[in-house]
């Protein structure tokens, strides 16, 4: 029975690395792409729910903020490349039959790689298309339970004998008279025939068994392998070098493209409190090996997650920790920022309950007092689930409590964000545009600017607005926390040559409760 146990096992092995992939590139652990953009006059919010696996069905949920619209299109198309430009067919999208401005689709994504999901709506004024970037690959192998393999290797028993009952009957009673009794030389017969389908079918077995050992072993490497990182400290200047697993051949450390004029987008976190962020961006002084001199550092665990974008437009999120001493180091300058918070003890100790259940929302304190005396405030949303899709809303106040009148742009846009999970196992870089990376963005929509310039002038996305009055005070951000737990948000806004850094906790609830 162990052989066909082995066999069944085997058999699924494919199926069973299927249903655990679970595609994450430029985050870690939140697969699913959020974006908020405008395909001409109508604004949209996508949710795109990445495959399981590859090919793979993409589940694609948008909402039109926008009434009088006929129809919404939606098509699979690779980012770069010849084939880029020969989209196929589109598929119609339908729409609910509660809410007219809410559409729902899927798409077959056929291979690995950096792919758009383009949307064509239709309606009073006219037909306008957006693109959405998708990364796509398998991610993770989770192996078959138990008890499913037990179920399938006693199937595969009960089958297996019955194939050899069946030719021992029939070498044993096919050409005799009904009710005859089969002599004793055909009941020699028979043994020998059900001995030899035994041998057989074992053999069948042993060897299909390590047919897809084999077919297995090939797909688990094409699961996706991030580059990996070192972090080093050589007096004040913090070395990070790459290292290529081996994921892919064509995966070089030499084509990384400017993503808001910088190749690289380090947060550094300090562990476990997470009271201390920064935000920098190394230069690159070679293949795979980034360079800069630290801000004074308070001592302590760093986290570090580096984002960094291919030419492809395929985006990846390299992580590792440094213990780093006291530093007294440069000065921030540029788009360098910092910020410090009460550590996580500190606020979840303070309740035994989330902080997003402790309190009604009209009396919960949502508002961050930043060293300068301003302040940050949430606009928290009543409830947190997950995998709902959430727009987060930030407000910046001067010292007066007042709207800012010199508000900026940080990097282009009204602000950033990034959303980590208190153990680790999230982390998500996210901008005013979703989840996606702005240089892939702009790859998807080149009639909006081109990949080169991370400043672009692309006014249908949410936090480039660049009118000639002064900018907003407020800040929104597409996205759903991908799992339940504790989050803590870090929001930069800008406003003079000042990058403030406001820190807020959340606790997302189970989906369905």
């Amino acid at each position: 029975m162990t052989v066909f146990r082995r066999l069944l096992r085997a058999a699924l092995a494919i199926l069973a690395l299927v249903a655990s992939a679970s595609p994450a590139f430029a985050h870690v652990g939140s697969p699913d792409v959020y974006a908020d953009g405008a395909a001409g006059p109508y604004k949209l919010s996508i949710v795109v729910r990445p495959p399981l696996v590859i090919p793979g069905v993409a589940e694609i949920e948008a909402r039109v903020l926008a009434s009088g619209i006929d129809s919404v299109a939606i098509t699979p198309v690779p980012l770069v490349g010849e084939a880029s430009k020969h989209p196929p067919v589109a598929d119609l999208m339908q729409r609910s039959s509660k809410d007219p401005q809410f559409f729902t689709g899927q798409l077959w994504i056929m291979a690995p790689g950096s792919w758009q999901v383009r949307f064509e709506v239709k309606g009073g004024q006219g037909a306008a298309t957006l693109s959405i970037p998708l990364p796509a690959t398998a991610m993770g192998v989770r192996k078959m339970q138990p008890a499913l393999g037990t179920i399938l290797a006693v199937v595969g028993m009960i089958l297996l004998l019955g194939m050899v009952g069946i030719i021992g009957a029939a070498a044993r009673e096919a050409q005799l008279e009904p009710g005859e009794t089969p002599p004793p030389a055909r009941r020699r017969r028979s043994y020998v025939a059900m001995a030899v389908a035994f041998s057989l079918l074992v053999t069948g077995v042993v060897l299909g068994n390590r047919w897809w050992t084999a077919e297995a072993s090939n797909y688990s490497g094409n699961v996706y392998r991030p580059l990996e990182m070192t972090a080093t400290l050589q007096g004040d200047v913090l070395d990070l070098k790459m290292h290529d697993p081996g994921w892919l051949r064509q995966r070089l450390m030499s084509d990384f493209i400017p993503d808001h004029n910088h190749l690289m987008h380090l947060y550094m976190i300090r562990w476990p409190g997470m009271d201390v962020v920064f935000h920098l961006h190394p230069e690159q002084v070679g293949v795979g090996d980034f360079r800069m001199p630290l801000p004074s550092t308070p001592a302590g665990t760093y986290r570090l997650y580096a984002d960094v974008v291919h030419a492809s437009g395929f985006p990846e999120t390299l992580v590792t920790t440094i213990t780093l001493p006291i530093l007294s180091g440069r000065q921030l300058v540029g788009d360098d920022a910092e910020g410090t918070s009460p550590a996580l003890d500190l606020i979840f100790s303070q309740t035994e309950v989330p902080p997003s259940e402790a309190e009604p929302a009209e009396a919960r304190d949502d508002t961050f007092k930043l060293p300068d005396g301003y302040t940050m405030v949430w606009k928290r949303p009543a409830t947190s689930k997950a995998k709902a899709p959430v727009e987060f809303t930030f407000e910046l106040l001067n010292d007066q409590g007042k709207p800012p009148q010199d508000m900026a742009l940080y990097m282009g846009m009204q602000g950033h964000a990034a959303f980590v999970k208190t153990d680790g196992t999230v982390f998500a870089h996210i901008h005013p545009s979703g989840t996606v990376s702005m240089a892939a963005l702009m790859m998807a929509n080149p009639q909006a600017g081109t990949a080169q310039n991370s400043t672009p002038d692309m006014k249908g996305m949410p936090g480039m607005e660049m009118s000639s009055g002064s900018l907003p005070n407020t800040v929104s951000f597409p996205y759903g926390f991908p799992t339940a737990g504790r989050y803590r948000i870090f929001v930069q806004m800008k406003h003079g040559n000042t990058v403030e850094t406001g820190t807020f906790d959340a606790e997302a609830s189970e989906p369905g409760k």
